[in-house]
């Protein structure tokens, strides 16, 4: 090698891309799966006054014991030594990966899902089991069985519910996954509190009591993207394990602050998601009947198809971003051609998005 030449890039991640969402400015922005809503003006006040009494020249505190001690108390039964708090859930995904995968181990997804979970297992050099979902997009209990069986997983991801296609998966697959093998089985719950299921309501269950990790974020229902924050419920001793791989105070003294607060505010986030839920149903509902298909959802978005009206994903998309209006494509992802996911946003946007989805598809030019 010459003297000045670029320093090798590790040999597996050369022809990797990495995590890529259009940031785009417009109107009306539905393609991240964001709170609509601000967090209250009550946790912004007490948010600013709380900063008054952060020590900054001071590392936070590593253990981030009051914190973990609040998302314990919210949900019932957990202890603050099951909690794990991070920089947003993709950080304890890669946690997870580092803990247990590595060298080659297997992790098994199902696809479509979330992009991150072969991304980060690829990036810590575990090799990534692909099965696919069934026609409805869900993941069968037998398909759970085969797949533990043939590459014995060390780490297996459910995502309750799936993203992009708003699916919820049954406790009948959850148990499945917790009755056989002895990876772990991680259950992300990002969009967890619009969806009728949890499985920390499986905890009680066989092979649980090691096995079973329960992702959360606080971007979503929260309405704290901007944080990056959050946490998992899992076993103690694995909790304890986490310590060995994150950098050292790697959640700041604001996350942690911000993030008890955001807890007391609990009957105003349920208000919200109820809201959005209605929202949802009245969008789910009117996209149906403009021709396009739209998947059951038990998230925060809702995925469509435009093949049923003749009209390319592609075309729909440039469509409603030519009226302001952005969604995610995901039309060039294996198993979702001409699929759009769409952002359940305020009622005046989500008004703004049907108006513009029934100009595109009717084929009336853009203003």
């Amino acid at each position: 090698m010459s003297a000045g030449a670029r320093p090798a890039v590790r040999a597996d991640l050369r022809s990797m891309a990495g995590y890529h969402s259009p940031q785009v400015d417009v109107d009306v922005r539905l393609n991240t799966n964001e709170s609509p809503l601000e967090p209250p003006p009550e946790f912004t006040a007490a948010l600013a006054e709380g900063l008054r009494g952060i020590a900054w020249n001071r590392y936070p505190d590593r253990s981030a014991a009051e914190l973990r001690a609040a998302i314990a108390a919210a949900h019932p039964g957990v202890g603050p030594d099951e909690v794990f708090v991070a920089n947003g859930s993709n950080e304890v995904l890669q946690t997870l990966c580092l803990t247990f995968g590595g060298a080659g181990s297997a992790v098994a997804v199902f696809e479509p899902t979330y992009a991150m979970y072969a991304q980060i297992a690829r990036t810590t050099q575990c090799r990534v089991v692909e099965v696919e979902r069934d026609d409805e997009y869900r993941v069968a209990p037998a398909a759970v069985a085969e797949v533990v069986a043939a590459d014995r997983p060390a780490l297996l991801f459910l995502c309750l519910p799936n993203n992009p296609t708003g699916t919820a998966e049954t406790p009948e697959t959850v148990t499945a996954a917790l009755a056989v093998g002895d990876g772990v089985v991680v259950v992300d719950e990002a969009y967890g509190q619009f969806a009728g299921f949890s499985a920390l309501e499986l905890r009680d269950r066989p092979g649980a009591a090691d096995r079973l990790v329960v992702v959360r974020t606080f971007s979503k229902t929260w309405a704290l993207a901007g944080l990056r924050l959050g946490y998992a419920i899992a076993p103690a001793w694995m909790v304890a394990e986490f310590d060995k791989v994150v950098l050292p105070y790697h959640v700041d003294s604001f996350k942690q602050l911000a993030g008890r607060l955001a807890l007391r505010f609990s009957a105003e986030m349920d208000e919200r998601v109820a809201a959005v839920v209605v929202e949802r149903t009245r969008v789910s509902a009117a996209l149906a009947e403009m021709g396009l298909r739209v998947w059951p959802s038990e998230a925060n978005f809702v995925l469509v198809s435009t093949t049923p009206t003749g009209h390319r994903g592609d075309d729909v998309w440039q469509g409603l971003l030519d009226r302001s209006v952005l969604v995610r494509n995901f039309s060039s992802r294996p198993r979702l051609a001409d699929c759009l996911r769409v952002s359940v946003g305020t009622s005046d946007e989500n008004d703004r998005l049907l108006s513009a989805a029934a100009d595109v598809l009717a084929g009336r030019p853009a203003p």
